[in-house]
């Protein structure tokens, strides 16, 4: 029994036993009460013929008196009929209409009609469960790119702000919570269409529930959670198909970028952004002594970062004990006040990153007050507060919705992008250089657009050029030929080449390729859509590489053949 028919009985079971004991005693009655008939015989009404004058009766139609007049008996039962089952009706659409205002028959109707559109989808589309600030800025990156989502929500005030935002693809959305099996099978985790789950639901321990519970639901399903602790990584390595998102982490690992090699921060960052927007600058840190003043998991990713780029730094929390103009920094432990402004007042930068927003403005005051030209790294922890960031006039400030949002768009759309992050991590900073002058070269100051591109026998453009006896054999080059007006050059970047467990940063344009080769290109808007014709017919690839358009259909083909 589904939700909304067990409120309903739930709801109306008074009314409804009111309803048929009136009518059961109504009948009842006309059946006992004997009546004549035009002879002057006395009959007696069957059960159906009495249910039959009670039911027009009793909802005041009146069809007159069948099969034959009644008696006087009969009208004096009639009469107390007519009031009983009134009353009864009123009692019970009464019911109906209170029902109709019962919050809880309302969720469960709007929980079944947005089952019943889910699982009426079509379209791939992605999951997202929690609609806090990084949900809503992944939901409108992902929209922008025409992607469809369905969305869950907890809280019900936010939940509905969904439907006055200016979607592209308005989502589909739910106010329920997403720790629950049940709502995740009505949001679609077990559907076909759906490409992935991401658990941005508040706090580690409800993100761990929410991803935890997909893999039990749908254990091939790739799910991306947002976490905040080494611990809540560590419960999560065992989930081959959960990845995991740490904000702290990976904006701890930009700095250490920008001290190590700015150049590859700067190109991380510009693959990284929405697309068609700025190039972002160099960050341009100050290399020398900082202070770290924060607590807890978000200082440790940043003190670790600071000696992993060989810089020394100094961790300093706030006095929180202390009020108004006693209030002071202090180390871990029991290093006096003074030593501690010292080492503020020499830090060439500093990162304030606790829990507080009004502490973290506090904190920027006292130091620039102590260092007037010191470098300000500011967390903003509430997008509410964004006025009290402002005021700090910060050099740089983490915003964790704009980190997880990046991150979780880089997975979602460019799963090869990842791998090729790696490479730059990995390498010493020539490849960073490299990939910026073929972005500048190619594709300019915007953020490029990233496709992957799949070099497979099984697409009828490819089927005959990847045949092992074809001389010259296809390239990369080939298909970076613009298929309308060749041997104009598609302005894309090919950024890395997937041949099984191989991986080619940067590989160059007279690569030959291979069926099953999976290629990632950053470019301009619509080269995509040019590049993608090479997969539907033979023609376009031909064209390019011969400047011959061949024959496309049958007749014209057989005609050649014979000639």
């Amino acid at each position: 029994m589904n939700d909304v028919l067990f409120v309903i009985l739930r709801r109306l079971r008074r009314p409804l036993i009111a309803l048929i004991v009136a009518y059961a005693v109504s009948v009842w009655g006309l059946v006992l009460i004997p009546g004549v008939d035009e002879h002057g015989q006395i009959v007696r009404l069957g059960v159906f013929h009495a249910l039959y004058f009670i039911s027009y009766t009793a909802t005041t139609i009146g069809f007159g008196e069948l099969p034959y007049p009644l008696t006087d008996p009969q009208r004096a039962w009639t009469v107390v009929c007519i009031y009983l089952c009134v009353v009864a009706w009123a009692y019970t659409l009464g019911s109906v209409f209170q029902m109709s205002q019962d919050q809880t028959l309302r969720d469960a109707l709007a929980r079944r009609r947005f089952a019943r559109r889910v699982t009426a989808m079509q379209e791939p589309f992605v999951l997202i469960v929690g609609y806090g600030q990084s949900g809503i800025l992944l939901a409108r990156m992902l929209d922008r790119m025409g992607q469809r989502m369905v969305l869950v929500e907890i809280r019900g005030e936010r939940a509905a702000s969904i439907e006055i935002e200016e979607y592209q693809y308005p989502p589909l959305f739910l106010a329920a919570d997403g720790r629950l099996p049940e709502v995740l099978v009505d949001a679609g985790v077990t559907h076909r269409k759906c490409q992935a789950m991401v658990a941005l639901a508040g706090g580690d321990d409800s993100n761990q529930s929410v991803a935890i519970c997909g893999v039990v639901l749908n254990p091939s399903l790739r799910i991306i959670t947002r976490v905040h602790t080494p611990m809540a990584q560590s419960n999560l390595e065992p989930f081959r198909n959960i990845e995991p998102i740490n904000p702290f982490q990976s904006f701890a690992n930009n700095i250490r970028r920008d001290m190590g090699s700015p150049e590859r921060l700067r190109v991380v960052e510009w693959l990284s952004g929405l697309p068609g927007g700025a190039c972002p600058e160099p960050l341009n840190l100050p290399k020398g002594h900082w202070v770290v003043a924060g607590s807890g998991s978000f200082s440790d990713y940043f003190v670790a970062a600071f000696h992993g780029a060989g810089m020394s730094c100094t961790r300093v929390e706030f006095d929180s004990s202390q009020q108004g103009e006693n209030a002071a920094f202090r180390y871990k432990g029991e290093t006096p006040r003074e030593t501690v402004m010292e080492e503020i007042g020499k830090a060439v930068g500093i990162v304030v990153c606790t829990d507080s927003d009004a502490l973290n403005l506090a904190m920027v005051t006292r130091a620039r007050s102590l260092n007037s030209g010191i470098y300000v790294v500011i967390r903003q922890a509430n997008a509410a507060n964004a006025s009290l960031i402002d005021a700090s006039m910060a050099n740089l400030r983490f915003i964790q919705a704009e980190v997880v949002s990046h991150k979780v768009r880089q997975l979602l759309t460019s799963p090869l992008l990842i791998r090729f992050l790696r490479h730059l991590d990995e390498d010493s900073g020539e490849l960073a250089q490299q990939t910026a002058a073929l972005l500048e070269q190619h594709v300019g100051d915007k953020v490029p657009f990233l496709w992957g591109f799949d070099c497979y026998a099984s697409y009828p453009g490819l089927r005959e050029a990847l045949a092992p006896e074809v001389d010259p054999p296809l390239t990369i080059g080939d298909i970076l030929v613009n298929p309308e007006k060749p041997p104009e050059r598609i302005q894309a970047v090919p950024l890395l080449l997937l041949r099984k467990k191989q991986e080619i940063p940067l590989p160059a344009e007279d690569t030959r390729l291979l069926s099953g080769d999976r290629i990632l290109f950053a470019g301009q808007r619509g080269e995509r859509e040019l590049q993608r014709r090479f997969l539907l017919e033979p023609s376009p690839l031909a064209f390019v590489r011969t400047g011959v358009e061949p024959p496309r259909s049958w007749l014209f083909r057989r005609w050649l053949l014979r000639g």
